[in-house]
């Protein structure tokens, strides 16, 4: 099916439907797996998409020059750009001030995308929007608006913004390159298309080809571009700087924010931007720095209040922790692989029974599994699941979580995918050969789909289960205080390692639970563990 267009759908004069026909409306605008290939194959002028989305502004009532007044700072990268937002947001929001915060994806509702002083609009204002097709801004006004750029910078639909007041480019790595480019330099020119003329602009240290690149489309657009210094030089006189987000790489993403912060708030004349320390002199690649400043009590606070669900996020649960981190590149699962380590090395060893270590992990679009996998082996797991991003067998009773961009089909296929990249990478150690699970009964959803032999035959035995409320049942085995699902689905024990597996998991004192690879499926297994995310 093609795209449709918003104009296919009526709008009620005086809607009185609920919050979730309005996210199953919102979903019927998603492209299929089809259209996106189609789109893959016939590549158009990308330049469309930016009118596309100008027209789309002006049918809800506003037009580009409307958004100047938000006080924008637009921020994009590959990895940590939502981290940084997050920390700048909340940050500003310290000083007091209305803060806006645009995101994507969302991890359990479709409305945490938007969020007025760090709190997701309510389902009662997105529905009301939503049916109204247009935004009031004298309603919602805000001091500033943080906007997360979706994918790319230069044709992402959030580069309709003219005038923002600052500019941020987080850590630049590998990632959608069917629609960016498949080296990071070209990566890199995509980022620096958010970059305006006469507008400030804060990257981290780069490798010097994309920092290259990014320093050459500042120079064309006559872009001021400063390079951030580290969150080190900011802490030299003070005392350290507590961030709200575990893991050594929420440093650079910190360091970023603060810049971000300081130059908003100079920039509006607003008081409390700091003092200024002496700034280091000289050029590093070419490129100025960016000012040494000591942060204020209110950037402290931000930054130790700062909250982001799904990225190095800890919920210890009984004998089960479960650390959830939406990392999809290779840079940043090896980020996600040193604190998950760190992590282990600084916890409590229990007594009285084994530890057990269970990576669940998925991967979508066109990443490479096998190179996350693979930098994920030194974790040691006992247990590698495997499963799509789907909460249920069948989710259509909650539309945040349904996505008509894939068929159930080619995502399963994925995970057995996924599961024969990770049994290769122990192919020394493990049999060549696979047990099939039992044939579903007709008409009855397949829980468990395939594994090797059982656990002494490789290093970590692995599963693939059909959703993640099947694999969080049997990993957590009914340990787990709060995920507390009825009874489980028949067959989930019909397989050896299943059967064997749950035996080891029930008498475990520990449970050491990693979720990466994707942030939808962390998204899934947040909506399951935390019920009140989705409340």
């Amino acid at each position: 099916a093609a795209q449709r267009s918003l104009s296919a759908w009526p709008v009620p004069q005086e809607p009185s439907m609920e919050y979730q026909d309005a996210v199953r409306m919102l979903n019927t605008l998603q492209t299929n797996a089809g259209y996106l290939e189609q789109v893959k194959r016939q590549r158009g002028d990308p330049q469309t998409q930016l009118e596309a989305m100008e027209l789309y502004l002006a049918r809800s009532g506003l037009q580009v020059e409307d958004l100047d007044q938000l006080n924008i700072i637009h921020v994009t990268g590959t990895k940590g750009k939502g981290s940084t937002c997050a920390f700048t947001e909340c940050i500003l929001r310290s000083y007091g001030l209305k803060t806006g915060f645009f995101s994507s994806p969302h991890l359990v509702q479709v409305r945490e995308r938007i969020r007025i002083n760090g709190q997701p609009i309510s389902p009662e204002l997105f529905t009301k929007y939503f049916w109204r097709l247009y935004h009031r801004l004298e309603e919602t006004k805000v001091d500033l608006a943080v906007v997360e750029v979706g994918i790319g910078g230069a044709y992402d639909c959030t580069n309709i913004i003219r005038k923002p007041v600052v500019c941020g480019v987080s850590s630049l790595g590998i990632d959608h390159t069917s629609l960016l480019g498949d080296t990071v330099e070209k990566i890199a020119w995509q980022k620096g298309g958010i970059f305006k003329r006469g507008v400030p602009a804060f990257t981290v240290l780069q490798p010097e080809g994309p920092l290259a690149v990014l320093r050459d489309r500042a120079q064309q657009i006559s872009c001021p571009l400063y390079l951030c210094p580290t969150l080190e030089a900011l802490e030299e006189g003070g005392p350290p700087l507590a961030l709200g987000l575990e893991g050594e790489h929420q440093r650079s993403n910190a360091a970023l924010a603060l810049q971000l912060a300081h130059c908003w708030l100079q920039r509006q004349d607003r008081h409390g931007a700091g003092e200024l320390k002496a700034s280091r002199p000289g050029l590093l690649w070419q490129l100025p720095l960016a000012p040494v400043f000591q942060p204020t009590s209110h950037m402290r606070l931000g930054l130790r209040n700062t909250e982001w669900p799904g990225r190095t996020q800890v919920l210890r649960r009984g004998p089960l922790t479960w650390y959830l981190d939406g990392a999809h590149t290779p840079s940043s699962v090896q980020a996600c692989v040193r604190w998950f380590r760190q992590a282990l090395q600084g916890r409590e060893r229990p007594s009285g029974g084994p530890e057990v270590r269970v990576l669940l992990f998925n991967a979508t679009g066109d990443r490479d599994p096998a190179a996350l996998l693979k930098l994920l082996q030194p974790c040691q797991f006992d247990y590698a699941v495997f499963c799509p991003n789907l909460t249920e067998v069948s989710s259509t009773g909650n539309a945040d979580q349904q996505n008509f961009t894939v068929t159930l089909d080619q995502v399963l296929l994925r995970c057995l995918e996924h599961q024969q990249h990770w049994n290769h990478l122990d192919e020394q150690q493990a049999s060549p050969d696979l047990w099939s699970a039992p044939s579903p009964e007709p008409g009855g959803p397949t829980s468990l789909l395939l594994a090797p032999h059982p656990p002494h035959t490789c290093s970590a035995s692995s599963l693939v289960f059909s959703c993640i409320s099947h694999a969080l049942q049997w990993i957590s085995q009914g340990r787990d205080p709060v995920f507390q699902p009825p009874t489980p689905p028949k067959g989930l024990l019909t397989h050896p390692v299943a059967h064997s597996g749950a035996s080891v998991l029930h008498e475990a004192a520990a449970i050491h639970v990693l979720v990466t690879g994707s942030l939808h499926l962390v998204g899934g297994v947040l909506k399951l563990l935390e019920p009140a995310l989705s409340q």
